[in-house]
C-alpha cells in the first residue's frame, strides 16, 4: 500500500505531543502541498477580480478560474462546462435547487428523501415545505443501514417532483444503488438530486451514464479548500429555473423597471466567487487524477476492510451501518462508553475521530442511539493508522474501567 502522507504538510505536525492520526476525512480532509501551493501562489501572482477586466490581470484570473469549472465538467462528465456551477458548499448547492426549482412546484407537490440524509439534505425541503405547502415523503431503510428499494417505489405519486438522496451516507458509509434509483424515479416523471458530498472523493462519478438531474458536492472532502461547492445540473432545467440570488455577474441589462439576466452558468454566480479556493479546488482535481479514483477506492476499501475486522474484536462494540457496499466509513458505539468521552481520551492519544450525531439526527433516532464515534479514511491513511486506532481504543476501555 502506496504511502501518501508526505504529500498532506500537516502531518509534520504532532497532535498533544504524538504524532497525528486523522481520521475524519468525511467532515472535512487535509489539504496536500500543492493546493496550499496554489493557493498562495494565486493571491501572490493572479490576485484580481474575474469576467469585470480588460486588463491581463483580470483576464490571467478568469482564465484560471474557468480552466477549474473544465476540469470539474470532466471529473463528472458533464456535458457542457455551462452545467457547473460554483457555490460556497454542498449546502449552498442544495439550497440553490431546493429555493429556485422549487420555484416551480405547488402545493401539494411531493418530495422524496430517505431517513439517512444528512440535515443539509432535510432542512432546506422542510424550508420550501413551509414555504410552498409541499409534502415530504421519507424512504425507510433497513437494519443494516441499506435502501429499502421496494418501500422506496412506494414513495411515488402522481404529485411527487423530485428525489433527493445521498449517493454515500456519511454516518453509514452505504453506496446507494443511485442508478436504479434515477431510474425509477425517472419512470415516475420526477427529477434527481444526488448528494454527492461522501462520494467524489471516493468514487468515479459519471452523471450523463447516471443520468441525474442534478449532483453536488463539496471541495473541502476532495482535498481543495474550503468555501467552495459545485453544483451540476442538466441545462433544461438550469435554464428554466430563475436565480437564487441577485447582484453582479449574473445580469445581462439592468434598468429600475426590469432586468434581464446572464446565460448559465452566469445566473447562478451572483456577485464575487470565491476565486482563489476555485482555482486551488483545481489543483486538488489534479491530485486526484494523478492517482486515479480506481486506484483510491482500492486504497480506502482495503482500509475499510481492515479497520472493520479489527474493530469488532473489541468486547461490546457494534457497527451501525453494515451494508454490502460502503465507502471508507465506519460508525460504531461501545456498550457502557459515550461516544464523546471515549473520542475525548482518543484526542489525547493524538486521535482524531468524530463524535455526535454527524448532522443526521433522524438516523441516530431510527437506530436508537443519541451518538456515534465514526472513523472516515482518506488517500494518507495508513493500516498503521488503524493499528494506532485500534491500540486508542483498548487504552480508553482500560481507562474508562478503572
Amino acid at each position: 500500500m502506496h504511502n501518501y502522507k508526505g504529500d498532506f504538510p500537516i502531518f509534520k505536525k504532532t497532535s498533544h505531543g504524538k504524532p497525528l492520526v486523522y481520521l475524519d476525512s468525511s467532515n472535512t480532509t487535509q489539504k496536500p502541498q500543492c493546493v496550499i501551493d496554489t493557493v498562495s501562489q494565486f493571491y501572490r501572482e493572479e490576485n484580481a477580480n474575474i469576467h469585470r477586466g480588460i486588463y491581463e490581470l483580470s483576464e490571467r484570473a478568469t482564465i484560471s478560474f474557468e480552466t477549474v469549472r473544465q476540469k470539474t465538467q470532466a471529473l463528472l462528465n458533464a456535458k457542457y462546462p455551462h452545467e457547473i456551477i460554483f457555490t460556497s458548499g454542498t449546502t449552498a448547492a442544495i439550497n440553490l435547487v431546493a429555493q429556485s426549482y422549487g420555484e416551480l412546484l405547488s402545493a401539494g407537490d411531493e418530495i422524496i428523501i430517505s431517513t439517512m440524509e444528512h440535515h443539509s439534505n432535510i432542512v432546506p425541503w422542510q424550508l420550501l415545505r413551509d414555504q410552498k405547502g409541499i409534502q415530504l415523503r421519507i424512504i425507510p431503510i433497513s437494519d443494516n443501514g441499506e435502501m429499502d428499494l421496494i418501500e422506496y417505489e412506494k414513495c411515488f405519486s402522481p404529485r411527487t417532483k423530485l428525489v433527493s438522496i445521498a449517493h454515500a451516507s456519511n454516518v453509514l458509509g452505504t453506496i446507494n444503488p443511485i442508478r436504479e434509483m434515477i431510474s425509477i424515479a425517472h419512470a415516475n416523471k420526477a427529477l434527481v438530486l444526488i448528494d454527492g458530498a461522501q462520494a467524489c472523493s471516493h468514487l468515479s462519478v459519471n452523471v450523463q451514464a447516471l443520468d441525474c438531474d442534478f449532483y453536488v458536492f463539496s471541495a473541502h472532502k476532495a482535498y481543495g479548500p474550503t468555501g467552495v461547492g459545485i453544483l451540476y445540473g442538466k441545462t433544461e432545467w438550469l435554464e428554466k429555473m430563475p436565480p437564487y440570488q441577485g447582484g453582479g455577474a449574473m445580469i445581462e441589462q439592468v434598468t429600475f423597471d426590469k432586468t434581464t439576466y446572464a446565460p448559465l452558468p452566469a445566473k447562478f454566480e451572483a456577485g464575487t466567487s470565491n476565486i482563489a479556493n476555485v482555482v486551488g479546488f483545481g489543483a486538488a482535481l489534479d491530485y486526484l487524477q494523478t492517482i486515479g479514483m480506481e486506484t483510491i477506492h482500492q486504497h480506502e476499501t482495503v482500509l475499510l476492510h481492515d479497520a472493520t475486522k479489527q474493530l469488532l474484536t473489541i468486547p461490546g462494540l457494534k457497527i451501525i451501518g453494515t451494508a454490502s457496499s460502503k465507502i471508507g466509513v465506519i460508525s460504531f458505539v461501545i456498550e457502557g462508553i459515550h461516544p464523546h468521552d471515549a473520542g475525548t481520551i482518543l484526542d489525547r492519544q493524538g486521535i482524531a475521530v468524530r463524535v455526535g450525531h454527524h448532522c443526521a439526527m433522524p438516523l441516530m433516532q431510527r437506530f436508537n442511539v443519541p451518538a456515534t464515534m465514526r472513523v472516515s479514511f482518506g488517500i494518507y491513511n495508513t493500516m498503521s493508522d488503524i493499528d494506532s486506532l485500534i491500540t486508542g481504543i483498548h487504552a480508553t476501555l482500560n481507562f474508562m474501567c478503572q
